[in-house]
């Protein structure tokens, strides 16, 4: 029996979320039934300098936490924000400190720096949308017809 290797997917540079900050991205994983599924993530570039990754989801219903204001992060920029409800979040364990969800966390997800890269790691995401043309002959014929 061989062993699978892990799924790793590039996600963004590391130069590309300042520390401090936090950036959205709205990806697509494979299901358990093998159909594509919206897999919406936040990743936070903490002041430390490591970064920490969530389902970019709210235990209380579901909802993105940067809805509404847009922004990941209470005023004094200590705490992860429901822009919904208000709860508050630990940044570096997810947990749920103030809210309707409190005593909750976010859902981590696995993540490597890799070669300057912030990587998804052991999550079957959908890559590339299949080619509608792949189906097609190689050779498209045009013909031009003089008047």
């Amino acid at each position: 029996m061989t062993e699978r290797e892990p799924e790793i997917f590039v996600i963004c540079p590391t130069a590309g979320i300042a520390p401090g900050e936090a950036k959205a991205f709205s990806l697509s994983r494979i299901g358990d039934n093998g159909e594509a599924r919206p897999f919406p993530i936040v990743i936070i570039h903490t002041v430390s300098g490591g970064f920490v990754g969530y389902v970019n989801s709210c235990p209380h219903e579901g909802k993105w936490l940067n809805i509404g204001s847009g922004q990941f992060f209470t005023p004094d920029r200590t705490l992860l924000r429901c822009g919904r409800h208000g709860a508050t979040f630990e940044i570096d364990t997810g947990l749920c400190n103030v809210g309707a969800c409190a005593g909750q966390s976010l859902e981590p997800i696995a993540l490597a720096v890799i070669d300057g890269e912030v990587c998804l790691c052991g999550v079957a995401l959908v890559e590339d949308l299949p080619d509608p043309f792949d189906d097609l002959d190689e050779t498209m014929e045009i013909m031009i017809h003089p008047d």
